[in-house]
C-alpha cells in the first residue's frame, strides 16, 4: 500500500477533542493524509472554555519536531497554539530549515474568548513566524491583534490582508466569519485575489473551525494542490463540518470532522 502524504501539526492539545491537535489529526485523516504531531501545550478544556493551560518545555517541543522530521519527513506543516515568545522563535527557526509548505494559524484566543497567546509573543509571531509561512490564516480578531487593522465590513479585508502580508507570508487568508451575512474569506498574495463565499449555517457548535481550516489547507498542500486550490477545498470541507457541528457538553460543541464519512 502506498504511503499517504505526511502532514505535521505543531500545536496545543484540546482535552475536549474539538480543536487543537485533536482537530488537526481528525482533519488530516478525513482528507487522506497521515497526521503527525508536535505538542506545544496541554490544556484542560471542554465545551465551556479553557480551565487551564501548561506549556511544554522548549526542548521537548524541539525533540518531537526533530524526531518526526528527521526520520519520517513531512510534506506540509501546520502551526497552531504557540503561547510564548520562546516557543514562537524556536518553532520559527525549525520551520526555516524546511522546504515543505507551512500554514500558520496565529492562534490568539479560543472560541470561548480564552487567551492562548501571550501579548509578549506577538512581536515574535510578526517578525519570526509569519515570514516562514506559505500561508497565514488569521481571523478578524487575530488580524486586529497582529496588525491593528479592525475589519468592520468586507471592504476592509483588502487592507487587513496587505497588513498581514507585510510581515512576510507568501499568502494571507483573511477569514471573515465574524462579519454579518455569508461567510466570506479573502485569499491573496498581493497580486492575485480569491474571494471564497459560503452560506452561513445556523449552528452554534463551531468549536475548532480555525484549526480545522488550517489543517485542511495543509493536508491539501501535502497532496499537491496549489495554495488557491488547497484553500478552496479546505473551505468546502470546513463548511460541511460546521453544518454538521454537534452538541457536546453544556456549551459550544465541535464541528464534525467526519461529516463526509457519514453522508
Amino acid at each position: 500500500m502506498p504511503t499517504p502524504p505526511r502532514v505535521l501539526t505543531v500545536a496545543g492539545s484540546d482535552s475536549g477533542g474539538g480543536a487543537g491537535i485533536q482537530a488537526d489529526l481528525k482533519t488530516m485523516l478525513a482528507l487522506g493524509t497521515h497526521g503527525m504531531s508536535v505538542l506545544t501545550a496541554v490544556t484542560a478544556q471542554n465545551s465551556l472554555g479553557v480551565q487551564g493551560a501548561w506549556e511544554l518545555p522548549a526542548e521537548a517541543v524541539r525533540a518531537q519536531f526533530r524526531s518526526v522530521v528527521d526520520d519520517i519527513g513531512v510534506q506540509a506543516v501546520k502551526t497552531g497554539m504557540l503561547s510564548s515568545p520562546e516557543l514562537v522563535e524556536m518553532v520559527a527557526d525549525l520551520l526555516a530549515g524546511l522546504s515543505a509548505p507551512v500554514v500558520v494559524d496565529p492562534v490568539g484566543v479560543s472560541k470561548h474568548g480564552d487567551a492562548l497567546l501571550a501579548a509578549s509573543a506577538l512581536d515574535a509571531v510578526r517578525t519570526k513566524l509569519l515570514p516562514t509561512a506559505t500561508l497565514a490564516t488569521p481571523n478578524l480578531d487575530e488580524v486586529a491583534q497582529l496588525t491593528g487593522v479592525r475589519v468592520q465590513e468586507e471592504a476592509d479585508m483588502r487592507r487587513a490582508a496587505a497588513a498581514v502580508l507585510g510581515f512576510g507570508p507568501r499568502w494571507a487568508l483573511i477569514k471573515g466569519g465574524h462579519l454579518e451575512g455569508d461567510a466570506v474569506d479573502l485569499l491573496t498574495d498581493g497580486a492575485e485575489e480569491h474571494w471564497l463565499r459560503a452560506p452561513r449555517h445556523d449552528n452554534r457548535h463551531t468549536h475548532g473551525t480555525g484549526c480545522t481550516l488550517a489543517s485542511a489547507v495543509a493536508a491539501r498542500l501535502a497532496r499537491g494542490d496549489t495554495v488557491p486550490e488547497a484553500v478552496a477545498a479546505a473551505k468546502e470541507y470546513v463548511t460541511g463540518a460546521i453544518a454538521g457541528g454537534f452538541r457536546l457538553g453544556a456549551g459550544i460543541g465541535p464541528v464534525d470532522h467526519g461529516w463526509r464519512l457519514r453522508r
